[in-house]
């Protein structure tokens, strides 16, 4: 086991995988607990896919493609916000709107250019053993500034998620936290989708929240084991990747859905 290990890390690629997935996930699982619990599970989906668009547009006029996904999926974080609020469209109809609208146009610039190429199908499917050095380097400091935001707006975060009406009525500003917590997520999944894919992020997002609401009932202890079990998964499943050669995303996802099994059955008899 410990050469096996040994011998994974001593490749500089895995490096910069573990450096990345470890923080990505990290910062997925801390968000996760918020937005499941405001039932905004699917944004993380939506948003994977406005990115996507936002890749694939990138690509087609030679940009960098972090430098422009996050600024458009901000954008669109916040208009699904607005048009959440103001009641014009229902938050899962306008996801749906712009998940599918982005991934139309993502497909279609893609057609009328160089057709699927090789970094944006990455982007697609997932391919974290990919990243470069300046993706790495990007996704570390954007994770490391999510985990400064969260924990510095912590109190205010756990407010609005849990009695948004009761901490609007004390005077806060809901509508500021409700966006930073969709601009951090916005950011989240650009980051995110290096290594699980537009098709699978959103399982970084939901699997260990909802895992960890298995066999926890305190927020604080729901959102520590959350974070152990998005690590555990990260692990896991870049571990399998590497031994089977299969797509890193996809081994974490089935790592989450076996621990999300394990958890289910073993809090079903406290549940009964």
């Amino acid at each position: 086991m410990i050469e096996y290990v040994t011998r994974m890390f001593s490749y500089p690629f895995m490096v910069r995988a573990l450096a990345v997935g470890l923080l990505v996930s990290l910062c997925a699982a801390l968000l996760g607990v918020s937005l499941v619990l405001k039932r905004y599970s699917m944004i993380g989906d939506g948003l994977s896919h406005v990115g996507f668009g936002a890749v694939a547009v990138a690509s087609a006029l030679h940009l960098a493609p972090l430098a422009v996904a996050v600024p458009v999926v901000v954008a669109a974080a916040f208009l699904l916000l607005l048009l959440g609020e103001s009641g014009r469209l229902k938050g899962d109809a306008a996801t749906a709107v712009f998940s599918t609208g982005a991934l139309a146009v993502g497909v279609m610039v893609m057609s009328v250019s160089t057709g699927m190429n090789a970094d944006v199908n990455s982007y697609l499917f997932g391919s974290i053993l990919a990243a470069s050095r300046q993706d790495v380097a990007v996704s570390v400091v954007l994770s490391v500034i999510v985990l400064i935001l969260y924990v510095f707006f912590y109190e205010k975060l756990f407010a609005v998620t849990f009695d948004e009406t009761f901490a609007k009525a004390t005077g806060m500003k809901t509508g500021v936290y409700n966006a930073l917590l969709a601009v951090l997520t916005a950011v989240v999944v650009v980051l995110g989708m290096r290594m699980m894919g537009a098709l699978l992020i959103s399982s970084l997002i939901v699997f260990p929240a909802l895992t960890a609401m298995r066999l926890f009932r305190s927020y604080r202890s729901v959102i520590l084991g959350a974070v152990a079990f998005s690590l555990l998964g990260f692990l896991a499943g870049i571990g399998i990747s590497f031994g089977w050669g299969a797509p890193a995303g996809a081994s974490i996802v089935v790592v989450d859905m076996a621990l999300f099994g394990i958890c289910s059955f073993a809090a079903w008899p406290r549940r009964r």
